[in-house]
């Protein structure tokens, strides 16, 4: 096994604790290697790619834990499944502080599909970084310079997307990567809506890049595509109160049919009648305690 870690340029004492484990890795016959510099997420996996020589490949956050028999299940799987290039696991989330289960940040989705390019994009189900294993050699067919496009806006698309039109992804459904919620960690930070709508138009311009490399050309492909990138459009209006730019955005996503009429209703309702619609909604469920 070889573990890869990319320092960001954090001034924590990350770098010191990170020396304390070389002798224990060695001991335990696991090839170590600390690299540093600034940058972005994907610019940080861009500096590990070229010394990566494993069979599979996996990229978990270092603040968060890969339970014990993660690495190995996920790798048993593939090795009697040689027809998948991939698998996933579960996440499970808590509280740094407590230790105590909190509610996950991402829909797990359905766990039967393994079809899970657009899902990804729509945010359907879960990118979690530690709960996905590819094959490398097929992850670096798809990117045979050893990087990926950089973006602020992270680097789980970019990992996922290409790799996932290709290859179906089956689900391991057991919880065996630990998130820890940190209040003002990068992923949880507060943003302006400047910062916001920068992010939303990085992302937009991301997802084009990455259908670019999927060679999608098809034209129900390439509508769902755009009515992926609707969907980050809305989320951001509607975070805003912008309700009129939020119900353009589901237009588009009607438009390139990537919702049901009956789900434009329910949008431009919610748009407009957000909490009312909430609460006929709950109660329908049979839910108590509404506003």
């Amino acid at each position: 096994m070889e573990m890869i870690l990319v320092d960001g340029g954090s001034g924590d004492g990350t770098l010191v604790l990170a020396e304390g484990y070389r002798q224990r890795f060695e001991e335990l016959g696991i090839e170590y290697r600390i690299l540093t510099g600034g940058g972005s997420a994907a610019a940080g996996l861009n500096r590990g790619f070229p010394f990566v020589t494993g069979e599979f490949l996996i990229w978990p956050d270092a603040d968060d834990v890969l339970e014990k028999e993660s690495v190995k299940k996920r790798v048993d799987f593939l090795r009697k499944c040689p027809d998948y290039q991939c698998v996933r696991s579960l996440a499970y989330y808590v509280l740094e502080e407590t230790g105590e289960r909190t509610r996950e940040d991402e829909r797990r989705g359905d766990l039967t599909n393994e079809n899970l390019f657009f899902p990804v994009l729509n945010a359907e189900t879960f990118v979690c970084c530690g709960c996905y294993m590819f094959r490398t050699e097929r992850f670096f067919e798809i990117y045979p310079e050893r990087r990926i496009p950089d973006s602020f806006a992270g680097q789980n698309l970019q990992m996922l997307l290409p790799f996932l039109y290709r290859y179906p992804c089956p689900t391991i459904r057991e919880e065996l990567y630990r998130v820890y919620v940190r209040p003002g960690s990068h992923s949880r930070a507060l943003r302006t809506e400047k910062e916001e709508r920068e992010r939303c138009e990085e992302f937009q311009t991301l997802i084009d890049t990455l259908a670019e490399i999927c060679g999608i050309t098809g034209k129900r492909e390439k509508q769902l595509v755009e009515s992926g990138k609707a969907r980050i459009r809305y989320q951001t209006e509607l975070k805003y109160g912008k309700k009129w730019r939020a119900a353009a955005a589901v237009i588009d996503m009607m438009k390139n049919g990537g919702i049901t009429f009956g789900e434009f209703l329910e949008k431009a309702a919610y748009i407009f009648a957000g909490k009312l619609v909430a609460s006929v909604k709950e109660r329908q469920r049979g839910g108590k305690n509404v506003e």
